[in-house]
């Protein structure tokens, strides 16, 4: 069943070849399986959707992983021929102000290869150079689509939190996407190593001469973020797919992917309805309660795995607000948009919000 373009879409995400214990590769298959079957039977209808709207890792030394070839001049070919680095040392991010001005965006596609697996990936980034342009390059976002969605479908969210001073990477997943002719949600499994090469090939863009992104991205500023399986695909990152590069996540609408977290530690938000009847509530609280990480919980009160993100609703601003603003103190090290968040987090009898972003809070750190 079709759905609006811009609408929100259920999803679940899964990770790629790479060495895990038997025992914890069949805890993530296991996982999977479970997670494709609730989605499968849920409700197909379309849910109304709106746009986000708002009112890490050192460098490695040596060449990346990844070589380019520019088939088509405004749409390269980048083949990623080996897996995530893993830095020698996170640099702090300096405390900073993020940028207030509202950017342009410039929309542009490249073709992502890894092992015989093809990605095409939209990237917004901002365009207009200003006085707040910051001199190392934007921070970047790597965004995971839901089961059955694609990057159109979250454009318009993706281009707001483009705008707000943040390159946007959006790949299309090659058996989760609603483009696929070999639809298999199991593959959720691959797409965590997936989402990693494509941060990857961005990255190659960066220091690659003659390219509108050259010199643009700051490579130690990196973000993931994604909905429902999208979500999935990201907890992955940080557990047994880990991607070391990773300055801080946002789970919207899921849970843990299984593994286990392993320090240096990576804040996450995590966004979910408590009506959720895709990925239960009891999930995602799950997920968070066993994070040993500094992190922070927005409930939307009876909110849905999509609707709370409706046209125009109080919980939208809300969600809209503190997703924006979470990214602008984890990447930009901005201490006021950091105070901000409870705040803009907390609507009387809309949503609830909760934080142990100073990470006192440290559990097991097993994945569940």
């Amino acid at each position: 069943m079709t759905r609006p373009a811009g609408a929100w879409r259920a999803g679940v995400a899964v990770p790629q070849t790479v060495r895990v214990s038997r025992r914890s590769w069949g805890r993530v298959v296991g996982t999977a399986l479970a997670l494709a079957s609730v989605v499968l039977t849920a409700s197909c209808a379309p849910v109304p959707g709106t746009p986000i709207s708002a009112t890490s890792t050192a460098t490695p030394s040596g060449e990346p992983a990844a070589t380019i070839t520019v088939t088509d001049a405004p749409a390269p070919t980048i083949a990623v021929t080996e897996a995530a680095p893993t830095p020698t040392a996170l640099p702090p991010i300096e405390a900073g102000p993020a940028p207030t001005q509202r950017f342009s965006v410039q929309r542009r596609e490249i073709t992502v290869t890894r092992d015989g697996r093809s990605l095409r990936t939209v990237i917004f980034s901002p365009t207009a150079s200003g006085p707040e342009t910051p001199a190392g390059g934007f921070p970047l976002v790597l965004f995971s689509h839901g089961l059955q969605g694609s990057p159109e479908h979250y454009e318009p969210s993706l281009r707001t939190v483009a705008a707000a001073g943040f390159v946007v990477a959006a790949p299309e997943y090659p058996y989760t996407s609603d483009r696929t002719g070999e639809y298999n949600p199991v593959d959720l499994v691959n797409q965590p190593a997936d989402a990693s090469a494509v941060i990857t090939a961005v990255l190659t863009l960066n220091t690659t001469a003659g390219d509108p992104l050259a010199g643009r991205i700051d490579p130690n500023r990196i973000a993931a973020m994604g909905h429902s399986a999208g979500g999935y695909t990201t907890m992955g990152l940080l557990s047994s797919f880990r991607d070391h590069r990773l300055r801080a996540a946002v789970i919207l609408a899921a849970a843990s992917l299984g593994g286990t977290y392993t320090d240096p530690a990576v804040p996450v938000l995590f966004v979910h309805g408590e009506a959720d009847s895709v990925v239960p509530y009891v999930q995602g609280r799950a997920a968070y309660d066993h994070l040993p990480w500094p992190k922070a919980f927005l409930t939307i009160i009876d909110g849905g795995h999509t609707d709370f993100l409706d046209r125009d609703s109080r919980a939208a601003t809300a969600v809209t607000q503190t997703v924006v603003d979470f990214l602008r103190a984890m990447l930009y090290g901005d201490i006021v948009a950091l105070a901000r968040v409870p705040a803009t987090a907390s609507v009387d009898t809309v949503t609830r919000f909760e934080s142990a972003l100073d990470g006192a809070a440290r559990p097991s750190g097993g994945a569940r």
